[in-house]
């Protein structure tokens, strides 16, 4: 490590995984691996991919390794700024939302929410479906993909895709997104317990929204 500080330790530089650039997302000064391993770091997707257009998503890292004066990362979760979710919402039309755990193929677990919002209301059968299908194109790609492939469907957005694509057929959907998803157990560990303000969110998302 080669820049130092006397009184908070070595400069470690934080990456993004290889499969998110491998690009710089932050530093810090630690005296020692164990002082910053396990720390979630927050960044932009606009900061590593350099589109702007992707400036609304936050993008979640955990340290994993700190060798000299670096500090690797995997994929925790990602977010959509609040902001922007809410100009996401049109009065007279519908947003359906869904939280669903899923398992990657090497048994990650992620609760992963998906948003689905209509061009006008959608009766309550047409909700229930298009939660089906999102359940349904969650639970299938998590299952044949390893963490790093299904982080990159949901955030890069074919997961949202491939959900917009079945819905349309059951209503006039404007705007499919997977808006949230956390790592919530490492392979053969326990999954970690949402926080109360988590469960208190996750069932307001789940009865969906009407704006009229």
């Amino acid at each position: 490590m080669s820049k130092k500080s006397p009184e908070h330790g070595d400069l470690v530089t934080i990456y993004s995984p290889p499969y998110f650039g491998g690009r710089e997302i932050g530093q810090t000064f630690a005296s020692g691996a164990a002082e910053i391993l396990g720390r979630v770091v927050e960044t932009s997707l606009y900061a590593i991919t350099d589109d702007f257009s992707k400036q609304y998503l936050l993008m979640r890292f955990k340290i994993t390794r700190v060798s000299d004066s670096s500090a690797e990362t995997m994929f925790y979760g990602h977010e959509y700024g609040r902001e922007y979710l809410r100009s996401l919402v049109r009065r007279g039309s519908t947003r359906i939302d869904g939280v669903f755990k899923a398992t990657t193929k090497e048994g990650y677990g992620l609760r992963v929410t998906i948003a689905a919002f209509t061009v006008g209301r959608t009766r309550s059968v047409k909700k229930k479906a298009i939660r089906k299908i999102m359940f349904d194109v969650v639970q299938r790609a998590a299952a044949r993909l390893t963490l790093d492939q299904f982080a990159q469907e949901l955030v890069l957005g074919k997961t949202a895709s491939e959900i917009y694509n079945e819905s349309r057929k059951i209503a006039l959907i404007r705007h499919v997104g997977s808006t949230k998803s956390k790592v919530v157990s490492l392979p053969g560990q326990p999954e970690e317990k949402a926080s109360p303000v988590e469960e208190e969110n996750e069932a307001a998302r789940g009865e969906g929204e009407e704006k009229g």
